[in-house]
């Protein structure tokens, strides 16, 4: 195949290319998804202690290339919206009709085998590579696309790689700028894209200029095809690392299956053209694969919907944040599928998610219909996967609490969301200010507060991790070891007292004033510190799944606690082994605004999201990173701490 033609130089045609690349990088990721899917689970699914080993290597590897591949597809919606397009979501189903790409890009639905993962070099190979593709990967048909000379209507490319067509895209915009200016190029709204501030993803960048598209566009070639005779972290050496291993495994054992035979191609309904495609008939793996599609078009919707809302906002960062979490239920939904059966026209294939998708996906219009539009579907998705956890199936069961609580979310953030209001300072009632300097001591919702003359001291053992902050620093006031009234907020100067509780780094001890002096103010910077082998010590206006918490609080990073996601010291009885002092990161660049709320919202079977403004610290004070936007490691094994690297799915963590 020659090499592709140069695109007219119109912004017409350049987002119509700039679908087909959401197209191939959204079609990408699906197949890399369906493969980590089919893949077996450790020695109780018939592999030995060398094969399971390996194969959770593979799953991470392939988990890894998809995250990334829905960083380019990010960076493609910003370099389209950037040139005041719409992002493009859609996608046909699998397997994909001839012409929708050039006939040597096949793209389908299968299990993790060896033939496959041939099939994932060869469609990430660099340019003149000798790969060949994957054994019954072979086009249906041979055809070209592309036409001789340019057109006013928008026309598809041929080319042989990856590579070649990001080639083409580039000159297209070169183009495009020499034509009209770079100025009006790029004329879409910079609050249009996704950023840091929504999404941790390496494509999350703001597209401003040619400069920043073609750094783009060159970032997505590298990962993909890499240098081969130097790049170790490309996606086409991590494929071959990963068949290496298998041949080896392979050899070792020739009974070696590291996978589920998962369906070619399944389908929910009897298809109009058989060929190549699964009819699901089984009753349960219909029901998984149902609620399996639904979510993952619902997810579609929340991400094109963040593409219509000028960020930052609370709305936007919460319609990527449902969005990403229903990602979570689709695994743990496809992973299902791959060992449910198929049905009996098929006996000898298990089902698979097929990834419907929806007719179209294109942004619903900002505003209270589609906040109710989104509720109430998340409310359907909670009861379908209640109604599947009633079989009692461990990942049934974690797909139903994983969409509870994304409904439960959905309803509290679009109802805040509505208002986009900031939410109030948080300020402990206080009672009545006593007439006498008689102490009085009440528990309400298992917070002790004593009502001294000046300051009521409100103490919440749950969250206490005895640091001893007040009994050592107001040993009058605070009496350690003792029977019975343990408080006495009249034994210390009031200013001096309300010092030393707002050095409680847990938030256990708090105060209201009674005197008319000013409460506990916010910091003027949030700052979240890494405690060598302890927790994570939070500042700021910190909101927990919505709810406003104070100024202090310690959170749990070891995953032992038995009162998540707060710390209660089990990482000392766990021998938690973790520095509290993470290396220096590259976002390190200093904040325009550094205070603010802390929105901190503890994943299901995962980490912290935590959005704001804010410092990550070393327990010396040393900074990590500066950001507004990160996912931090509460199982206690990821391998990028402070931050999740995904090392929760693999070991199982429950956050309850």
């Amino acid at each position: 195949m020659s090499e592709p033609a140069l695109l007219s130089p119109s912004r017409e045609q350049l987002v119509h290319t700039l679908y087909e690349a959401a197209e191939l990088e959204h079609n990408l990721m699906c197949t890399y998804l369906y493969a980590a899917f089919s893949l077996k689970d450790g020695e109780a699914e018939g592999l030995s202690s060398v094969e399971a080993e390996a194969v959770a290597r593979w799953r991470r590897e392939i988990l890894d290339v998809a995250i990334e591949e829905m960083g380019h597809l990010t960076a493609v919606w910003n370099i389209t919206a950037a040139l005041g397009g719409a992002p493009h979501f859609g996608r046909d189903n699998f397997p994909l009709s001839p012409g929708r790409l050039p006939a040597s890009v096949v793209v389908k639905l299968a299990p993790f085998n060896e033939a496959v993962l041939q099939h994932f070099v060869f469609l990430e190979r660099p340019h003149k590579s000798t790969e060949p593709d994957g054994e019954g990967f072979a086009p249906e048909l041979e055809f070209r696309r592309g036409v001789a000379g340019k057109r006013l209507t928008p026309m598809p490319l041929d080319y042989e790689t990856v590579g070649d067509f990001y080639a083409a895209l580039s000159d297209g915009l070169r183009s495009l700028v020499e034509t009209i200016g770079e100025k009006s190029a790029f004329c879409g709204d910079p609050g249009l894209q996704l950023s840091p501030a929504e999404i941790d993803l390496n494509g999350a960048k703001t597209v401003i200029c040619a400069k920043t598209a073609l750094a783009a566009f060159d970032a997505i070639v590298r990962q993909g095809e890499g240098a081969p005779a130097d790049s170790t972290d490309s996606h086409f050496q991590k494929f071959i690392a990963v068949r290496e291993e298998y041949r080896a495994l392979k050899a070792r054992n020739p009974d070696f299956a590291p996978a589920f035979p998962a369906a070619h191609n399944p389908v929910l309904r009897r298809p109009p053209d058989p060929h190549g495609r699964v009819w699901l008939e089984d009753g349960e793996a219909i029901a998984t694969v149902d609620l399996a599609n639904a979510a993952y078009g619902l997810m579609l919707r929340l991400l094109a919907y963040a593409y219509a809302i000028s960020g930052p906002s609370r709305e936007k960062a919460l319609a990527v944040d449902l969005g990403v979490e229903l990602m979570r239920a689709v695994y743990v939904l496809g992973e299902r599928a791959a060992r449910l059966p198929a049905g009996p026209s098929n006996p000898d294939c298990n089902a698979g998610v097929s990834f419907v998708a929806l007719r179209d996906a294109a942004a619903l219009p900002p505003g209270e219909s589609t906040r109710r539009f989104f509720v109430e579907r998340l409310g359907q998705l909670a009861e379908a996967a209640e109604a599947l956890a009633a079989s009692g199936e461990d990942r049934a069961v974690k797909a139903a609490r994983v969409m509870a609580s994304i409904r439960e979310r959905a309803v509290r953030g679009f109802s805040a969301a509505a208002t986009e209001a900031p939410a109030p300072a948080v300020q402990p009632a206080a009672a009545p200010a006593p007439a006498t300097h008689t102490l009085i001591n009440t528990i309400e919702n298992g917070v002790e507060i004593v009502q001294g003359e000046k300051l009521a001291i409100h103490y919440r053992g749950k969250r206490c991790i005895h640091t001893r902050w007040c009994v050592t620093g107001a040993p009058k006031v605070f009496l350690a070891n003792v029977e019975g009234p343990w408080i006495h907020p009249d034994e210390m100067d009031v200013e001096e007292l309300a010092g030393i509780a707002r050095d409680c780094p847990s938030g256990a001890v708090q105060y209201v004033r009674n005197d008319g002096m000013p409460e506990e103010a916010a910091p003027p910077v949030n700052l979240v510190r890494v405690y060598e082998g302890g927790p994570y010590a939070v500042r700021a206006d910190i909101r927990l799944n919505g709810e406003a918490i104070g100024y202090r609080a310690t959170l749990c990073r070891c995953g032992q606690s038995k009162n998540k996601p707060f710390c209660d010291g089990s990482h000392h009885d766990a021998h938690f082994d973790a520095t509290g002092e993470p290396p220096t990161g590259d976002k390190t660049a200093m904040l325009p605004v550094r205070d603010g709320q802390l929105e901190i919202n503890p994943q299901i079977d995962g980490p912290l999201m935590v959005r704001g403004n804010f410092e990550i610290m070393s327990g010396t004070g040393r900074m990590i990173a500066r950001v507004t936007a990160c996912r931090l490691c509460r199982c206690g094994h990821s391998n990028t701490k402070p931050f999740c690297d995904g090392t929760h799915a693999k070991i199982g963590f429950k956050s309850e």
